[in-house]
C-alpha cells in the first residue's frame, strides 16, 4: 500500500507499510502526534556496534526508543478486561495486555530482534485496546528485511555465553522483521485496528 500521508525522508529511511489507512488517520485526526511520531522516526540512528551487541530485544535499540518517546510522554499502558455473564458476579476470559508506548490515542511498539511469533501478541494487543476503544491506531517499528544482507558484511560477534558467532545468525528468519509482519496484517491478526507498519533500514544506519 501507498503510504501517502508520510513526508519523504520517512520513506527513505524505513520500509512501510500502511494498513487500514492509519497513516491518514495519524494526520489527518491526530496533527499534533503525528508531527511528534515523524519527529521521532527522523531522530532514532543506530550504528554497527549497537548491531553486533548481545542481548536480542534487550539490545540497545529498542532502548534508543525509549530515550526519545519517554521524555515526550509515551508511557507503558495495561489494558486489563472482564467478561461478565448477564448480571451476575461470574467473569470470563480475564485477559491483560500491554502496549510498550501510548500517548493520547496512539501506541506505539518495537520490535527489532525477537522471535517472530512476538508480533502476534502486540497485534492482538493493538486489537483488543481499539475494540475497547482506547486506540484509534497503532505504529510498529521493526526492521526491514532487506537488512539481512547487510548483516551478512558485519563479521561476527561475541554472544553473551562468550562465544563468537556470525552476525547473521543472530537474526534468524523466525526472528521480527517485516516479512514476518505484513503476512500477519494482511491475514487479519490485527482486527480492526489500523496499523502504520515500519521497517528500519540501512539508511539510519551511522558510522564513524
Amino acid at each position: 500500500m501507498t503510504p501517502a500521508h508520510l513526508p519523504k525522508d520517512i520513506l527513505e529511511l524505513y520500509d512501510v507499510y500502511d494498513h487500514r489507512h492509519a497513516s491518514a488517520i495519524l494526520a489527518f485526526d491526530f496533527p499534533v502526534l503525528y508531527d511528534e511520531i515523524c519527529e521521532v522516526l527522523r531522530h532514532f540512528r543506530l550504528t554497527d556496534e549497537m548491531i553486533k551487541a548481545p542481548g536480542g530485544n534487550e539490545s540497545e535499540i529498542p532502548k534508543k526508543f525509549s530515550e526519545i518517546l519517554r521524555p515526550l510522554g509515551w508511557v507503558e499502558r495495561t489494558l486489563n478486561a472482564r467478561v461478565q455473564i448477564d448480571e451476575s458476579d461470574e467473569y470470563v476470559r480475564p485477559e491483560t495486555h500491554k502496549i510498550d508506548y501510548l500517548k493520547g490515542r496512539i501506541a506505539f511498539d518495537v520490535e527489532w530482534n525477537s522471535k517472530d511469533q512476538t508480533f502476534d501478541r502486540d497485534l492482538f494487543a493493538f486489537s483488543s485496546f481499539f475494540e475497547y476503544q482506547k486506540i484509534s491506531i497503532g505504529i510498529l517499528v521493526t526492521r526491514s528485511t532487506s537488512l539481512h544482507g547487510y548483516f551478512a558484511t558485519l563479521g561476527n560477534y561475541v554472544d553473551k555465553h562468550g562465544v563468537e558467532r556470525p552476525i547473521k545468525s543472530k537474526y534468524g528468519a523466525s526472528t521480527t522483521h517485516m516479512d514476518k509482519l505484513i503476512p500477519r496484517l494482511k491475514g487479519g491478526r490485527s482486527g480492526g485496528c489500523p496499523v502504520l507498519a515500519l521497517g528500519i533500514k540501512q539508511e539510519l544506519i551511522e558510522n564513524g
